[in-house]
């Protein structure tokens, strides 16, 4: 499960466009974060995950944050500002019996082939209605669906939402959210198969019921309409790291139901996925900045600024496998670590957290060095979090249910967790 707002310049405080996701995906499904350079191509093709497609003559650089082994991303940015983020949806569309071009294949060919978020939908739904969407979309566990995205750009955003091949769009006014399941009534553009008739009368609702989407959607637009005019990048941040109305003593291991918008895996069917990777994208008429975590739980992570003409600090890239060289799966020792007693230990850092994402987060807008001061960044938060992870060893371990223990004893093992 996902959730992904945009807040349009009349909403924030520097008139800017900012953008905001977490990936929800399998516990031990590595993010990976890629910077890809604009190329030309001559007749040729390119295989997404799945299906093999004309390439474009010119592809743009793109900053993506996806699952290790898809060929697409969940959420990235391109070299002119357009911005998506997709959200799976299940819909009553009859599945196809040959796969097509999963959402996030879409969403980086979006990101690719488009200078403005007028031409992104254009791009996905054109190859949308020509090569239809779906395949297997889970890691471990069988899963298909269609998808829904937001689509900005350095003015405008739409919210897109599809069923099957068909597709409808609609422009977003001040701020804007989604998450696992059609919202559109009426609409400004649509396919043939959806005019005339509200989008959310395709939704599947059981599925849709259980994904807890309509609660999570609901959390992220009434904090952006209560925000409106006072939006900024933190905002942005704290939202992505909401846990709902809760007190210190919260934990994620409760329930075998409900998800919040910082999603944490748990027991059961319904609650196997969590925030795997986060990104706020914060872009203004001039520049464009991308807030990364690279690792899971933005409640245990730190956001990174990242340029396109600053680049990526050298990362290996993560797989299914704990491997300490990987940033990724570093984190997870804190991460899982901190599960054992989330109050405590959660607590033990948080502050420590804010106020290094604050110093990064002040001197950001007057680095020279964009790529030294990046890697600084990602130096900074990982030696920090390496020293968090002591911290919070040194705590004493809760007692938790049995089942969510359980789970994640299993993750760990199938991950080869140290």
């Amino acid at each position: 499960m996902c959730d992904t707002f945009v807040s349009l310049p009349d909403a924030t405080t520097d008139a800017s466009v900012i953008l905001g996701k977490n990936s929800d995906r399998e516990p031990n499904e590595a993010h990976e974060v890629v910077m890809i350079p604009a190329a030309d191509h001559d007749r040729a093709r390119v295989k997404a995950t799945y299906l093999d497609i004309a390439q474009a003559s010119h592809t743009h650089a793109v900053l993506l944050s996806k699952p290790y082994w898809i060929w697409g991303a969940e959420m990235g940015v391109n070299e002119h500002g357009v911005a998506i983020g997709n959200e799976a949806v299940f819909t009553k569309a009859k599945r196809e019996k040959t796969p097509g071009l999963l959402g996030m294949d879409l969403l980086r060919l979006g990101l690719e082939r488009a200078a403005t978020a007028d031409e992104a939908v254009d791009v996905i739904t054109a190859l949308l209605e020509a090569h239809g969407q779906g395949g297997q979309a889970g890691h471990t566990h069988k899963l298909e669906y269609d998808n829904s995205f937001i689509v900005s750009d350095r003015t405008q955003a739409w919210i897109l939402e599809t069923v099957g091949r068909d597709w409808a769009a609609q422009r977003v006014d001040r701020t804007g959210s989604i998450s696992n399941g059609l919202t559109l009534g009426s609409v400004e553009r649509a396919s043939s198969g959806l005019r005339g008739e509200p989008v959310t009368s395709h939704s599947d609702f059981l599925y849709t019921r259980f994904s807890d989407s309509a609660a999570r959607q609901c959390r992220t637009s009434d904090a952006l309409g209560a925000a409106r005019g006072r939006i900024d990048v933190p905002t942005a941040m704290r939202l992505l790291r909401d846990h709902g109305d809760v007190g210190p003593d919260w934990s994620p291991a409760r329930g075998i139901t409900g998800q919040t918008v910082c999603a944490h895996a748990g027991f059961g069917p319904i609650r196997v996925a969590q925030s795997t990777g986060s990104m706020v994208a914060h872009v203004t008429a001039d520049d464009i900045t991308v807030w990364l975590t690279a690792t899971s739980a933005p409640c245990t992570s730190v956001f990174k600024p990242v340029w396109f003409d600053g680049g990526l600090p050298e990362l290996k890239a993560p797989g299914m496998q704990f491997d300490a060289q990987t940033l990724w799966w570093r984190h997870e020792l804190l991460h899982r670590a901190t599960l054992g007693n989330y109050p405590e230990r959660a607590a033990a850092y948080a502050k420590l957290r804010d106020d290094l994402e604050a110093e990064f987060l002040a001197a950001a807008p007057t680095a020279d060095d964009r790529a030294g001061f990046t890697a600084r960044c990602f130096s900074q938060a990982d030696e920090a979090e390496a020293a968090w992870l002591q911290a919070v060893r040194a705590l004493p371990e809760a007692k938790i249910p049995r089942l969510y223990e359980r789970a994640w004893r299993t993750w760990d093992r199938l991950a080869g967790m140290p």
